[in-house]
C-alpha cells in the first residue's frame, strides 16, 4: 500500500517527464555500496561458554547465549566468522583457560576470540565474556565484561545481544552494533493494523497498540520513548504518538484532511509529514506535539513520505508526484533547494542512510503499461548520483529503513499477496525473513 499514490490509471494522466541534468549520471555504472567498515579480513572465532553453577536451568540459558551470540556476529556482516565445526573441542571460561595456540592454528586459523562462562549464582544470571588477540601474545585481552542480571532466557538473550555489541564496537572500526535495536512495523489481523515491535533479528514479536483500527507508519523517536504513525479515526487518517513510557497514546494535535507518513527529525524536536489540511497533500514540519506546524513544500500533485538527512537534520527527501509518476526529491529542511533524483519509473518510500550520504528507497524503473509493477529496493549515492540495484526477486520490495549502522536495511516483501518484513545487507546480500506469520507491513528500525 502506497498512500498517496494510487496506481496511475486510476489517479494519474500519463505525463511527459521532465530530462533531468542528473539523467547521464543515472546512467551510468551503478556505485559500490561497501558494508564491512574494513573490518571483514577479522577472523573472529565464538567459542562456546562454559557452564558454571549448578542451577538446572543454566544450560539453557548458556544454549541460548551461545546461538544469539554466534547469529548476531554473524550477522554484523564485517567477519570471517569461524564455522563452529572448526572451534577447537576444549571450552575455555577464563583467559588462564585460554590456548591462544589453538584458536590460532588450524582449521580455526582464529585472529579473535570470544569467549568466556556463565551461570546462576546468587539467584542472578552472571556472565563474563572475555575478548582475545589470539597474535598477541604478550598483551592478548581486547577487553573483559561482567554481566549480571535476572535469571531467565531473554536476560540471555540480551547479554548475548550486549556482549556481541561491544565485540562489534571494539573490532567494526567504532561502528556501533545492532544486536540491541528494535524494529516497529505493522501487523495485520482481525481486519484492522496495529503497531508491533521485534528484536533486530525477529525473536520477541509482540503487539504495542491494541487500537482496534487502522494504524500504518510507525516511526520510533530518537530516543526511543515515543512512536508516531497514522491512525484512522472519525476525521479519517491522523497523527497519533504513542508513549513506550506510558504505554498509551499522549496527545498530538489534529488537523483537517488526511495526515500520514511523519518522520523524526535527528533532534527529536521536530516532525516532518505530510497532510491535506490545504486541500494538496503537502510536507508539513512540526513540533513533536503537532500544535507549531508550517507547510514547506506547494506544488500540484501529493507530496509524501519525507525523511530527514539523520546525521545533519539539514535536509529532506520525499516523494512528490508534481511531474505525474511518485519521484524522488530532496530539499533543504525549510523547503528550499528543491533538487529531483530519479529520472522516471515509479518510485517511493524513502529512508536516509545514517551518514547522510546514501538515499535507500523503493523503485519501478519500467513502470508503466503492460509493466507488472514489480518493485525494488535501490540505493542513490547523493554526490555521485549513481544508484544501486539491491533487491532482483519476485515479487515487491517496498519500504526500505536503515540500520543504526548504516550496513543494514528492513524491509517489506510480498510475494503471491502475502507481506513479510525482511532484512539484508546495504549490498542487497545476506537476506533474511524476520515474519513468517500474518502481513506484516512498513518496518523501521530504532536509532540505537
Amino acid at each position: 500500500m502506497t498512500l498517496g499514490f494510487p496506481r496511475w490509471r486510476t489517479r494519474f494522466t500519463a505525463l511527459a517527464l521532465t530530462v533531468l541534468a542528473a539523467s547521464a549520471a543515472l546512467a551510468q555504472s551503478p556505485f559500490q555500496i561497501v558494508t564491512s567498515s574494513g573490518a571483514g579480513s577479522i577472523r573472529l572465532a565464538a567459542a562456546n561458554f562454559k557452564g558454571t553453577g549448578g542451577d538446572a536451568n543454566a544450560s539453557t540459558y548458556q544454549h541460548t547465549f551461545d546461538s544469539v551470540l554466534f547469529n548476531d556476529l554473524s550477522s554484523a556482516g564485517i567477519f570471517d566468522l569461524v564455522s563452529k565445526s572448526l572451534i577447537p573441542p576444549a571450552t575455555p571460561g577464563s583467559p588462564s583457560e585460554m590456548s591462544l595456540s589453538q584458536w590460532a592454528a588450524a582449521p580455526a586459523s582464529a585472529q579473535m576470540v570470544a569467549f568466556g562462562n556463565l551461570g546462576v549464582q546468587g539467584n542472578r544470571l552472571v556472565v563474563n565474556g572475555f575478548l582475545d588477540d589470539v597474535r598477541n601474545t604478550q598483551f592478548p585481552q581486547v577487553f573483559a565484561k561482567q554481566y549480571n542480571e535476572e535469571p531467565s532466557e531473554d536476560s540471555a538473550r540480551q547479554i548475548a545481544h550486549r556482549f556481541a555489541d561491544e565485540i562489534i564496537f571494539r573490532l567494526g572500526g567504532g561502528t556501533i552494533g545492532i544486536a540491541e535495536s528494535k524494529i516497529f512495523y505493522v501487523k495485520l489481523g482481525g481486519g484492522n493494523k496495529e503497531i508491533w515491535m521485534m528484536d533486530y533479528d525477529g525473536a520477541n514479536q509482540h503487539a504495542i497498540t491494541h487500537l482496534g483500527t487502522i494504524a500504518i507508519s510507525p516511526r520510533i523517536s530518537p530516543d526511543n520513548s515515543r512512536i508516531a504513525f497514522s491512525a484512522l479515526d472519525k476525521y479519517g487518517f491522523q497523527i497519533k504518538m504513542w508513549s513506550m513510557l506510558l504505554g498509551r497514546l499522549v496527545n498530538f494535535a489534529s488537523a483537517g484532511g488526511a495526515n500520514l507518513s511523519p518522520a523524526w527529525s535527528p533532534s527529536g524536536q521536530e516532525l516532518a509529514f505530510s497532510s491535506s489540511r490545504t486541500g494538496d497533500p503537502e510536507i508539513w514540519v512540526s513540533d513533536p506535539s503537532g500544535n507549531v506546524a508550517h507547510r514547506i513544500t506547494s506544488f500540484v500533485g501529493p507530496d509524501v513520505s519525507p525523511t530527514w538527512n539523520p546525521k545533519t537534520g539539514a535536509q529532506i527527501a520525499w516523494i512528490s508526484g508534481r511531474t505525474g509518476l511518485p519521484q524522488l526529491y530532496i530539499m533543504d529542511a525549510d523547503g528550499s533547494n528543491v533538487q529531483r533524483m530519479t529520472d522516471g519509473g515509479y518510485a517511493i518510500s524513502p529512508s536516509w542512510s545514517p551518514n547522510g550520504q546514501v538515499l535507500a528507497f523503493s523503485w519501478n524503473r519500467k513502470y508503466g503499461p503492460g509493466d507488472p509493477g514489480g518493485q525494488d529496493i535501490y540505493v542513490f549515492d547523493i554526490a555521485s548520483l549513481h544508484w544501486l540495484q539491491v533487491t532482483h526477486e519476485s515479487g515487491s520490495n517496498d519500504y526500505p529503513f536503515w540500520a543504526p549502522d548504516g550496513r543494514h536495511i528492513v524491509f517489506e516483501r510480498t510475494i503471491g499477496g502475502h507481506s513479510d518484513i525482511w532484512t539484508m545487507l546495504a549490498d542487497g546480500t545476506e537476506q533474511h525473513q524476520l515474519t513468517r506469520t500474518g502481513d506484516n507491513f512498513m518496518p523501521n528500525w530504532s536509532w540505537k
